[in-house]
């Protein structure tokens, strides 16, 4: 397996999510927020969810999938 810094492809990526990293299964540039369904450049990538194994493009977004009726919209 790749790790982050590993051969780059285009497209979206496939990670599997760690606790304080990620390791790169299918090369990409980008992975989808599963909130936002926003592109996450891999070198932008800074909240995720081990146990969910989902990025997040955002802290509100985090909040949003762990804890819905605390945000306000």
């Amino acid at each position: 397996m790749l790790n982050k810094f590993g051969p780059s492809g285009s497209g979206e990526a496939q990670l599997q999510y760690l606790d304080g990293d990620f390791r790169v299964i299918s090369p990409g540039t980008y992975v989808r927020c599963a909130v936002t369904d926003a592109r996450i450049p891999l070198d932008e990538l800074k909240y995720w969810s081990v146990d969910l194994q989902e990025a997040y493009a955002i802290p509100t977004a985090v909040l949003q999938r762990h804890f819905p009726a605390a945000v306000k919209t």
